[in-house]
C-alpha cells in the first residue's frame, strides 16, 4: 500500500469539519434574511461549515479514489459516535454547584442534547452516508467517462445528488426526531440546498488548487476502473 505525505492531513480536516457541523447544527437555526417565493429561508448553523466536508470527500476521491475515500467516510462516522458518546457522559455527570447556578443542566441539553442523546448526531450521520457516498460514488464513476476533463463538472454534479439526498434525509429525520419543528422543514431544506450548493461552486476554483497541489506532490490521480463500489467494505 502506498504511503502519502498529505492524505492523513486531508482526513483530519474532514473530520474536523464534520463534527463541528455537527454541534453547529443543533446549536442555533439561522434566519437567512430574506424569502423565496413567500418562503422565509433559514438554515442550522452547521450549514456554514458542512459543504466543506464534500469539498474534502470531492478532494480525497478525485486524487486518493474511491476506495480511500471510503475509508475516511467511515472515520469520520466512527469519531462521530465517539463524540455522542462523550457529551452524553458529560451530560450524566453531576454537575458543579457553581457552573449549575451560572448554567446548568438546562442550557446544557437545550443546545447539546440533542448531540449527547444521538438524535442530531443519528440523523447527521444517516444522511452523511447516504450524501458523501453518493457524491463519492458519482464523482469517480464520472472521472472515468470523461477521462479526467471538466473537473468542476464533476464537483459540482456529484454534490448536486450528494448534498440533495443528505439535505432532505437530514431535516426529515431531525424533524421526526423533534430536534427541529415541522413548520421550518421545508424552509431548511430549501435554503440548505441552496447554501450549500452554492458554497461548493463558490469554492471550485480552490478545489481545483488543492487538487492540482496533491496530484503533483503525491505524484497519484487516482481513476476508479477496477473499484469494487460497496460502501461496507474497509479494505482498499
Amino acid at each position: 500500500m502506498r504511503s502519502y505525505r498529505y492524505f492523513d492531513l486531508v482526513m483530519a480536516t474532514f473530520v474536523a469539519v464534520l463534527l463541528v457541523s455537527n454541534i453547529a447544527s443543533s446549536a442555533k437555526i439561522v434566519d437567512a434574511g430574506f424569502s423565496l417565493f413567500g418562503l422565509r429561508l433559514s438554515f442550522d448553523g452547521g450549514t456554514l461549515l458542512f459543504p466543506l466536508s464534500y469539498i474534502f470527500g470531492d478532494i480525497l476521491t478525485e486524487v486518493y479514489g474511491y476506495a480511500r475515500s471510503r475509508r475516511v467516510i467511515w472515520t469520520g462516522f466512527a469519531m462521530s459516535l465517539l463524540m455522542s458518546g462523550c457529551l452524553w457522559l458529560i451530560q450524566v455527570l453531576p454537575g458543579e454547584e457553581a457552573w449549575l447556578q451560572y448554567a446548568g443542566d438546562g442550557a446544557y441539553g437545550a443546545i447539546l442534547g440533542s448531540v449527547s442523546s444521538g438524535t442530531i448526531v443519528a440523523a447527521s450521520m444517516l444522511a452523511y452516508l447516504f450524501g458523501e457516498f453518493s457524491n463519492s460514488f458519482i464523482l469517480a464513476k464520472m472521472k472515468v467517462w470523461m477521462q479526467g476533463r471538466h473537473l468542476w463538472v464533476r464537483t459540482i454534479g456529484s454534490t448536486l445528488v450528494g448534498e440533495g439526498l443528505d439535505t432532505a434525509v437530514f431535516i426529515t429525520l431531525a424533524c421526526l426526531f423533534g430536534v427541529f419543528p415541522w413548520t421550518i422543514a421545508l424552509s431548511l431544506i430549501v435554503s440548505n440546498y441552496l447554501l450549500k450548493v452554492g458554497i461548493e461552486v463558490l469554492f471550485t476554483p480552490a478545489t481545483y488548487g488543492i487538487v492540482g497541489f496533491l496530484k503533483k506532490r503525491e505524484q497519484e490521480d487516482f481513476y476508479d476502473r477496477d473499484t469494487h463500489f460497496n460502501p461496507f467494505l474497509f479494505r482498499i
